[in-house]
């Protein structure tokens, strides 16, 4: 299940330079005649691009062209304007052009791109352990599966309240001020958790303690939001922006496929509460790590003028969009549990929604490396038309063989469809939130996807205790269905709307 949880029509590149840059294998291009300027210098980020203390050509080191009189770079820009670092003389070196992050080791190359995404590796892992050690624990010494799904389910619901208000404050006053003492305050309430359970509290500090955990930002949407402050100004940035998605949703994928995976390892092994504990260690370090690296982290914005995202035109719509596909995720996990259990094969549920999880993980790699053209609004529907398709395999299999390998090879195939669904959709999510709110608009998109799940999930849980668990296969393919109905519905533009960032 992707939780939960940011393309152009210019194409990325490749590990080659641009085709408007007058470059011929990896040597200088001929001055101009009329101007004196060298026609090898290009634009750079501040961000991005580092210079060489020795005047050499960035591609091949042979020796750049210099001059000795006061000459500018020539602008070797496709617009004509001048770049706005040109040396005023000849004895500097020209910086060197960034290149695309159109690739992922370009993308990781880009500075402190890999500290803040192992950090927010780290702090996205627990989030699969969390609910899982929960039912572990307080089922294992509480003897009741229906407690344990009630505590955690109020925590889902917390979430839900609490996520987008600590969104908007780190939008407002900066993902390290918020982040580090949201992420204590939420570490406090899960170590709360085990001292009640470990000491029998009462079964009221279970609820108040999970539910205190709410205050977990989201560290999936921060990291989105610090992709599009780096890449909003280089080059060719709606291809590099869909890429940074895609590894984004990879994540989230391989989190929630290894997740539930190492809690049942941990509770199982050692002692019911180590998952928990685990989990808030790999929290707090991973939250710590991230916020360490400030020099990639966007700016606050304390006076934003940008009404509540929920206000933009094509937000409500889209969250709708996510709650429908969070009940395709909550009705396939109940579903599938029931499914083998009703086989014999209660213990291998998890590796089969992993092979879910692992088609949507490489799906998503594979996704973000095409670098599909035309507009994010326009694919939408697409990929969910591909998601509701391919969902019927599971309810053909189901139906037809009714044994579990067929059913796992089915869910394999569908998952493919799960992270380009969600990588278009967050692209979009990210268009539509206005300037200054991005972390609350992708908090919202979360927060339905949430809500969803918990639908889903009753749904899914209703159908199979009343029906069969063979029927409960197609409660994922009428929520796709609905979500892609909801995925055609016209946005009206906002008038007067000048967005900076790429349209993709």
């Amino acid at each position: 299940m992707p939780p939960l949880p940011q393309p152009g029509p210019d194409r990325a590149l490749t590990g080659a330079r641009p085709a408007d840059a007058r470059l011929a294998n990896g040597r200088p291009a001929d001055a101009h005649p009329a101007d004196a300027h060298p026609a090898d210098a290009h634009p750079a980020d501040a961000r991005l691009a580092d210079t060489h203390p020795t005047d050499t050509h960035p591609a091949n080191g042979r020796p750049a062209d210099t001059h000795p009189t006061d000459t500018h770079p020539a602008d070797a820009h496709p617009t004509g304007a001048r770049p706005a670092d040109a040396h005023p003389t000849g004895g500097r070196s020209p910086a060197r052009r960034p290149r695309t992050p159109g690739t992922y080791r370009h993308l990781l190359a880009v500075p402190g791109a890999r500290a803040f995404t192992a950090g927010n590796l780290l702090a996205r892992l627990p989030m699969g352990m969390f609910s899982v050690s929960a039912v572990v624990m307080i089922a294992g010494t509480r003897g009741s599966y229906a407690l344990a799904g009630a505590v955690t389910a109020t925590g889902l619901a917390a979430t839900a309240l609490v996520g987008p208000w600590t969104a908007r404050l780190v939008d407002r006053y900066g993902q390290a001020r918020i982040a580090v003492p949201a992420t204590l305050f939420a570490a406090l309430g899960s170590l709360a958790l085990v001292l009640c359970v470990r000491r029998g509290a009462p079964d009221w500090t279970l609820f108040a303690s999970y539910a205190a955990t709410a205050t977990t930002p989201n560290t999936g949407g921060m990291s989105r939001a610090r992709w599009a402050h780096l890449l909003k100004d280089v080059p060719s940035g709606g291809a590099a922006l869909h890429t940074a998605n895609s590894f984004e949703q990879a994540v989230d994928e391989l989190c929630f496929m290894l997740g539930p995976v190492l809690a049942a390892f941990l509770c199982g092994t050692f002692f019911p509460e180590a998952g928990t504990l685990v989990g808030v260690v790999l929290l707090v370090t991973g939250v710590l790590l991230f916020a360490a690296q400030r020099s990639t982290e966007p700016p606050p914005h304390p006076r934003t003028q940008a009404g509540s995202p929920l206000r933009s035109p094509g937000i409500p719509a889209l969250l709708a969009v996510c709650l429908a596909l969070g009940a395709v995720f909550g009705a396939t996990e109940v579903v599938t549990i029931a499914f083998a259990d009703a086989r014999g094969h209660a213990t291998a549920a998890g590796a089969v929604l992993a092979l879910q999880a692992a088609g949507s993980c490489a799906a998503g790699l594979v996704y973000g490396a095409v670098h599909p053209s035309g507009p994010a609004a326009r694919r939408h529907p697409w990929t969910v038309a591909a998601m509701t398709a391919l969902l019927t395999l599971p309810l053909l299999a189901a139906t037809a063989v009714g044994s579990l390998p067929p059913l796992a090879a089915a869910l394999l195939v569908a998952g493919m469809a799960t992270a380009p669904t969600m990588v278009t959709t967050m692209t979009l999510v990210q268009e539509r939130t206005p300037e200054g709110r991005l972390n609350e608009g992708i908090t919202l998109a979360v927060t339905g996807l949430l809500g969803g799940i918990a639908c889903g999930s009753a749904a899914g849980g209703w159908i199979v205790e009343h029906v069969s668990p063979t029927a409960g296969f197609a409660v994922p393919v009428t929520a796709a269905a609905t979500a892609l109905l909801l995925s055609l519905a016209p946005v009206a533009p906002r008038a007067g709307t000048d967005r900076s960032r790429p349209h993709h």
